[in-house]
């Protein structure tokens, strides 16, 4: 029965000092929850409009409309007091209009149990004392238990003379004891009154064997399941147990809000214990959103309870508020400092770098510069080597050539000293006849031709022993050229050769080799044809046979 477990669960409120350390997790789950909470209640508000609806059916009966009212009773006997009150007051209406005496009892405690949970005590005794117990029934009159236990529940807890909180709580426990000898052990009501029992019997291990039974029958984010968090808490609260008792409650603050429960006392409780240990900033804000509830809700026993706490974690949220803003103030000035600072530095480190890339940017032009000039060294170097090495052999077929003809002069000299002889002797034996003869033929010249052709032909093999081979290699296959036997260079091959030795003159080949101009040029135009690669390039490529 809810009228049980509303008394059942303020029986367990006492404030006690807390400290423990935080659940990090669970806050960031209770702060996603608060900035939810619109979400939470649009779909509270969501039922309600569902149900309103049905009441503007036509034809809808009073029984229909008690019914109805029943379950938006339930909707906001825990979000809203004036509705919950409303609804309380129509169906009493509907009772009364009716002549439905059962009806007319529950409404009445419901109202009971309604004024006594919102601190309205004396009204709540007036309608319970107005009721003849003898005459209910005996589900009514476990009704008519519940409400006196909760009432004094409520009586004994905020009665500020000690003499009578404990009277009252006497008769609480009492009228608990009755209701624990009436209901089925197995219920959940009997679960949730005998735990409370035990708490306030001291025995917290063993209220929470029950409890752990109560939260497994729970759904998660339901209000049941919100108020057996928090007494779990309050029995980890019992044994000094800060660190649980403030899961508990965080577990117990998250239900109420995902099940738009308003009229809560777990982050208030929440709130305390953070603002005690100087926590204030969570503090701050869970008791204003626990002030927003109690404004939603609209009854005037929250507004009591979070009225003695709220000026003081208000007052330690100001002056924290002012010492951050102090400190704000004087990290502001060091902040400008340092900016200040720093655009300086920065502003010397742009010069600096302007300086670098200035000096960066003349020493790779230096570098680009000094690139070029070893490069063009470089190919200086290089073309010295080549001179050098054309130096060389030109100096070396300088010395084979000042050899050869110096030898060729001297035989010249001795054939030519013998041919005055002869012309002397023939000319003092008066043998004319026979010089004329001699000196008209051509068998001399002729042979001193071949006899040149064939000296020129052995020194120019001995300088390049392989140049037939290079010269055949510049050809078509097909059209390389084959001496015959015994011959060591024919007509083609001396004008290359003279080519290779530097002789490029048409005319000046045409004269040594005794043939035409033309007779040379049309030789070297044919062998050019007759090249492998390209006939523009193939003399300068005879003219390099044999360099390496």
């Amino acid at each position: 029965m809810k009228k049980i477990l509303i008394s059942a669960f303020l029986l367990t409120i006492t404030f006690l000092p807390a400290r423990g350390t935080v659940i990090d997790s669970l806050y960031r789950a209770l702060d996603l929850a608060m900035d939810a909470n619109e979400n939470y209640m649009v779909e509270k508000e969501s039922r309600i409009k569902s149900l309103r609806r049905l009441l503007e059916k036509p034809g809808i009966t009073m029984e229909e409309i008690y019914s109805i009212n029943s379950l938006l009773y339930s909707e906001f006997v825990k979000y809203n007091f004036d509705s919950t009150l409303s609804y309380i007051n129509r169906n009493q209406a509907i009772a009364n209009q009716l002549g439905r005496t059962d009806w007319k009892i529950e409404t009445q405690f419901l109202l009971s149990n309604l004024l006594s949970a919102s601190g309205m005590y004396n009204e709540s005794l007036e309608i319970l004392g107005a009721i003849e117990p003898e005459t209910l029934s005996d589900g009514q009159r476990l009704d008519y238990y519940s409400c006196r236990q909760q009432l004094f529940a409520e009586l004994g807890m905020y009665t500020f003379s000690e003499v009578d909180a404990a009277k009252y709580y006497h008769l609480s426990v009492l009228y608990a004891d009755s209701l624990l000898n009436c209901l089925d052990p197995r219920s959940e009501e009997y679960l949730l009154l005998y735990a409370s029992k035990l708490l306030g019997q001291g025995l917290s291990e063993q209220s929470r064997a029950i409890n752990s039974q109560l939260l497994s029958r729970a759904k998660p984010d339901s209000p049941e399941y919100a108020r057996y968090a928090f007494e779990r808490a309050i029995s980890f609260r019992q044994q000094g147990l800060r660190e649980m008792e403030k899961e508990y409650l965080i577990r117990s603050a998250i239900a109420d809000i995902r099940s738009s429960v308003k009229d809560n006392v777990s982050l208030t409780l929440l709130a305390i214990m953070l603002y005690e240990e100087k926590e204030i900033d969570k503090a701050y804000r869970y008791i204003n959103f626990s002030l927003e509830d109690a404004y939603f809700y609209n009854a005037r026993l929250r507004f009591l309870e979070i009225s003695r706490i709220l000026p003081l974690i208000s007052e330690a949220y100001r002056v924290k508020s002012n010492r951050q803003r102090t400190d704000l103030r004087f990290y502001s000035r060091v902040i400008t400092l340092l900016a200040v600072f720093l655009v300086l530095a920065t502003a010397f480190l742009y010069f600096q770098m302007r300086r670098f890339a200035r000096a960066r940017g003349e020493l790779q032009v230096a570098n680009s510069r000094l690139t070029g000039l070893s490069s063009e060294l470089s190919d200086a170097n290089f073309q010295l080597k080549e001179l050098n090495q054309q130096l060389s052999q030109s100096n070396h077929l300088k010395e084979e050539y000042i050899g050869f003809f110096l030898n060729m002069c001297s035989t010249y000299i001795d054939k030519l000293e013998d041919y005055r002889k002869m012309v002397k002797r023939k000319v003092v034996g008066g043998q004319f006849e026979a010089l004329f003869t001699a000196t008209k033929s051509t068998d001399l010249i002729d042979m001193e031709l071949n006899e040149l052709y064939e000296s020129f032909d052995k020194i120019f093999l001995h300088l390049f022993p392989d140049f037939l081979e290079q010269f055949n290699a510049l050809l078509k296959p097909e059209e390389q050229l084959h001496l015959r036997a015994n011959e060591k260079l024919n007509a083609e091959l001396r004008i290359f050769a003279l080519i290779r030795l530097g002789v490029t003159d048409s005319s000046k080949i045409a004269s040594f080799l005794r043939y035409s101009v033309n007779t040379i040029y049309n030789y070297r135009t044919r062998i050019r044809n007759r090249a492998l690669g390209s006939r523009d390039a193939f003399e300068d490529e005879v003219r390099i046979i044999g360099a390496s």
